[in-house]
């Protein structure tokens, strides 16, 4: 199979299982979706979601935000992962979209990596579900299901998965496909045990088909040859 049949088989499953896929985040606005993201970094969507409602509630603008403390923002995402570096990017992102961008979440990629706590699957994730840009952010579920699934090759880290992604995936399709390979690496090709029995990828899954021989050499072993005595 050829790298582009493999992705338009992808493309074409991904249309008829999961015509709708979008993010777990739960946001009103381009601001709200930025605060999101940086929180969700090594931390699961369900754990921000359940600190949003009151940080917002707090902070209900940039500007709002901008005013506070990282210590004043501590106090209300303690519980999700590294609190103390997430409270001071959440204080300075504020502060320097209000200083530098009038209060406007920037669509441009670079620019938005100027914020502190935004990185480039941070500034892709915005630029994608807010702008409707093709943008793909590599998280590590898109990395590890475009590796297994062989959609890439001996890549080595998410800007090369990036690369090598928008190469074959077309325009208009980048930004749902972000959604489909992280849904599907959270839900169904899991890091420790994959569910490939509810898969429907199998036929065009690398790591399937290795396992798949796995199985069948050692349910199979070569007889050894005894030589005749």
């Amino acid at each position: 199979m050829t790298q582009n049949e493999r992705y338009r088989r992808l493309i074409a499953y991904f249309e008829e299982a999961m015509p709708v896929a979008e993010t777990e985040l739960h946001y009103d606005n381009p601001y709200q979706l930025l605060v999101a993201v940086i929180l969700s970094a090594q931390c699961t969507d369900k754990r921000v979601n359940m600190v949003t409602p009151a940080l917002f509630k707090a902070y209900p603008t940039v500007q709002d935000m901008a005013q506070a403390t990282a210590v004043e923002i501590y106090e209300y995402i303690h519980s999700v992962s590294y609190p103390n570096n997430k409270s001071k990017h959440l204080e300075g992102m504020s502060r320097k979209l209000v200083s530098d961008f009038g209060g406007e979440v920037p669509c441009d990629v670079d620019e938005l990596q100027t914020l502190p706590g935004v990185g480039r699957k941070t500034a892709n994730v915005i630029a994608s579900v807010v702008f409707h840009l093709p943008a793909l952010a590599v998280d590590t579920h898109v990395f590890r299901v475009a590796n297994r699934i062989g959609l890439t090759r001996n890549s080595k880290n998410p800007l090369q998965t990036e690369r090598e992604l928008v190469k074959h995936i077309p325009e208009d399709k980048i930004p749902i496909a972000h959604h489909w390979l992280i849904l599907h690496g959270r839900y169904v090709c899991n890091a420790r045990k994959p569910h490939c029995s509810e898969c429907g990828l199998t036929e065009l899954c690398r790591y399937y088909a290795d396992e798949h021989k796995a199985t069948v050499k050692e349910s199979h072993p070569k007889t050894k040859r005894t030589a005749a005595k």
